[in-house]
């Protein structure tokens, strides 16, 4: 068992049973009473974030996540298969675990993937990834680059946002989190 003094950004406590990732915490001393340390947790399985307070000095328990990098190979129905860097094992992973990953995922691409205990937590893309556009309908003549979005598909059959000028064929940059465009590579 831990203390609160443990508390550090992307520790992983067990609460119930659950595993919440700590994604901020402030140690607050008040004039009048005693310490205590504010945290925002964020469910490793769910997503959920959520404020929880306790008193300085009080028993956590803290878990052991390994973050190991791994390389993706290939999709095999239900599941992703992975192979570690260091000792090439694969690992199989649900495509509930990879969530939205799975739409910036191409065949030899680097992530990190969160274990405890050999069970995948959590799969970790890269910030940005850079993927080609397969589909999306010609500009019109007089598109400028301020003059909105279009519906375009990637290489991996997601659909994200582009610009007007944006041809079938480009290879562009996007942002893993928030599926936004984020301009074109040459």
């Amino acid at each position: 068992m831990a203390s609160t003094a443990d508390i550090k950004n992307g520790v992983v406590l067990s609460i119930d049973g659950q595993l919440w990732n700590v994604v901020e915490f402030q140690h607050v001393k008040p004039g009048k009473g005693g310490a205590f340390v504010r945290t925002k947790l964020k469910n490793v399985v769910s997503g959920k974030v959520v404020d929880r307070t306790y008193n300085a000095g009080a028993k956590i328990e803290i878990e052991n996540v390994d973050r190991r990098d791994f390389t993706y190979l290939y999709n095999d129905g239900d599941s992703y298969v992975f192979m570690d860097v260091s000792d090439y094992d694969q690992l199989s992973v649900s495509s509930t675990v990879v969530g939205d990953a799975a739409n910036y995922l191409l065949e030899n691409q680097q992530v990190q993937i969160a274990l405890n205990n050999g069970n995948p937590l959590y799969v970790e893309m890269p910030a940005s990834v850079v993927l080609e556009i397969t589909y999306t309908e010609p500009g019109l003549q007089g598109d400028r680059s301020s003059a909105g979005t279009k519906p375009a598909t990637l290489e991996t059959g997601h659909e994200i946002q582009v610009p007007l000028f944006v041809e079938q064929g480009t290879k562009v940059k996007v942002d893993t989190r928030t599926g936004d465009y984020l301009g074109r590579v040459s």
